[in-house]
């Protein structure tokens, strides 16, 4: 049975960076209300909008405080309720961001959980006492550097938290917790939410026995602290299914909704997450190409690999970029970020586009002082400094880019002023109007939506796939231009759209050009 994602792009919306409304170089509710022709326009079927909740943005909202409220510096209710309607409006979903995993410090239960030994609410989270010896219960790192245990003086306890102090870990092995966060759920499914992201769902559960875990022996000194040891009892573990399939049961019980997780996970553990009895997240997000090296043999090896990994019933996706990773133009660069962008939306399954990236946003100059960024000021040089990816959308020549009457929050990347939305509309072959043009494609053809996947062979450094009996893609992954060698069996009627170029072609070209995709209308044929 197709469902709405099975045929719609997503695109990723970082409510801080997309369009200020209220004039303090913050982005805001009411700023993406005024940028929805842009998505709709650009042709992608939902949004996904990064934590907009309650939070005294420590990590900025992915720490919260109220699970129902939105957090004024983006708006007040009404404002959402008039960004649901007018997204709906639209024809496009609307997923939120939905982070389980930890809550603020600050937030109410764990304000009730810190008070005393005794409180109903202390089992909310995880309180450890001091290893036999003294200090911390286990060895589990924080993923943003130092010990994954907080001391808590008062109590004479430790808390676990995954992430920052400030984001206490609940305890998802507490049926009340559960029991609430279900009910959050509700509260969004009930408005006309049209699905979730779920923040680091793996995490959920953790080892019963809190077992060390058993050291890296590819450690560096030069990664982060995460990376000392492996993370075989603190995350991944198999009781989270049983948890994400009593998530699943929620969003099933409303019609037509879209349950995501994320998940950063081999392959083969990252498929478990489909559920044993596709009772598991729709799409377990696939970040494989975002730590794939940018060339044609190891991009077809992967592919391979994930399509043959997939069970029976269970949907592709895929992530190029998001507010975690290096942009794919400031990791491959401009010319192949074109090539990228054909990749990601004619390989079979959701595709997943970040803000920005559809106008070739790169990185940001950024001296120490201005790092925001925790992990990345608790672990400089060494963490990747994620303010590099979240920098304003630049939408105009106009000041601030026509992001904000002021200065934003974050650095605009050097060539704003000819890198923006209205320049690049006025281009036809610019990048946005690629990525336009890619959609209405992908939309136009049913080969490109559900069409079966299959990669052939072609020259060296060549990607070559087919979609369903009709679609050939040819990607050429370097700066070299090669003569046109077409993989056996292909009778080409029409090349359909020339990455360089943006558009159609009249005939088939004598070479593959550097830095060239092709899209061809190919006469029936099974390959």
């Amino acid at each position: 049975m197709n469902r709405w994602w099975h045929e719609a792009a997503l695109y990723q919306v970082y409510p801080r960076s997309f369009q200020d409304s209220g004039g303090d170089g913050v982005g805001d509710l009411a700023g993406i209300c005024q940028r929805l022709d842009h998505i709709a326009d650009l042709g992608v079927g939902a949004v996904w909008l990064s934590p907009i909740f309650r939070s005294p943005m420590t990590d900025f909202g992915y720490d919260v405080s109220d699970y129902r409220a939105i957090d004024p510096l983006f708006g007040d209710m009404a404002t959402f309720d008039r960004l649901l309607a007018e997204t709906h409006a639209r024809g496009l979903k609307l997923l939120l961001d939905f982070v389980p995993n930890h809550s603020s410090d600050r937030h109410p239960w764990f304000e009730e959980s810190r008070s005393s030994r005794d409180n109903p609410k202390r089992d909310w989270y995880i309180w450890r006492d001091p290893a036999p010896g003294g200090g911390p219960p286990n060895n589990w790192m924080s993923n943003f550097g130092g010990s994954a245990w907080q001391w808590d003086e008062p109590s004479g306890q430790y808390y676990y938290h995954a992430f920052l102090a400030e984001q206490p870990d609940l305890n998802w092995r507490n049926e009340n917790v559960r029991a609430a966060m279900k009910d959050v759920l509700r509260f969004w499914l009930d408005k006309g939410v049209d699905g979730f992201r779920v923040d680091v769902i793996w995490h959920l559960i953790k080892d019963a026995q809190f077992r060390d875990n058993p050291p890296n022996p590819r450690y560096a000194p030069d990664q982060p602290d995460i990376e000392r040891f492996l993370q075989r009892h603190s995350a991944d573990q198999p009781d989270v299914h049983a948890v994400i399939a009593e998530l699943r049961a929620v969003i099933d019980s409303y019609p037509d909704r879209l349950l995501i997780g994320e998940i950063y996970l081999p392959v083969e553990r990252l498929m478990t997450y489909y559920g044993a009895n596709d009772d598991g997240v729709h799409l377990p997000f696939n970040f494989q190409l975002i730590q794939c090296p940018w060339r044609a043999d190891a991009i077809g090896a992967l592919i391979d690999e994930y399509e043959a990994a997939l069970p029976e019933g269970g949907w592709p996706n895929w992530v190029l970029s998001n507010h975690d990773q290096p942009r794919i133009a400031a990791r491959v660069g401009q010319a192949q970020a074109r090539i990228a962008a054909m990749l990601l939306l004619t390989l079979r399954g959701t595709p997943t586009l970040y803000y920005g990236d559809e106008i070739g946003i790169a990185d940001i100059d950024m001296s120490e002082e201005q790092v925001l960024d925790p992990a990345a000021r608790n672990e400089p040089g060494v963490s990747f400094n994620r303010d590099r990816s979240r920098s304003p959308m630049q939408w105009s020549a106009d000041a601030f880019a026509g992001f904000s009457q002021l200065e934003p929050w974050l650095p605009l990347t050097r060539d704003w002023r000819q890198r923006n939305v209205a320049a690049q509309s006025a281009d036809p072959a610019s990048l946005l109007n690629l990525h336009r043009a890619l959609l209405r494609l992908r939309s136009s053809e049913a080969a490109l939506q559900t069409g079966r996947f299959a990669r052939v062979a072609a020259q060296e450094n060549i990607l070559a796939y087919q979609r369903g009996a009709t679609i050939g893609v040819l990607l050429n992954l370097t700066a070299e231009t090669v003569p046109l060698e077409l993989p056996a069996g292909w009778n080409v009627q029409q090349v359909l759209l020339s990455a360089r170029a943006g558009g159609a072609l009249e005939a088939l070209p004598p070479v593959l050009e550097a830095d060239e995709g092709l899209i061809l209308r190919l006469e029936g044929n099974d390959g």
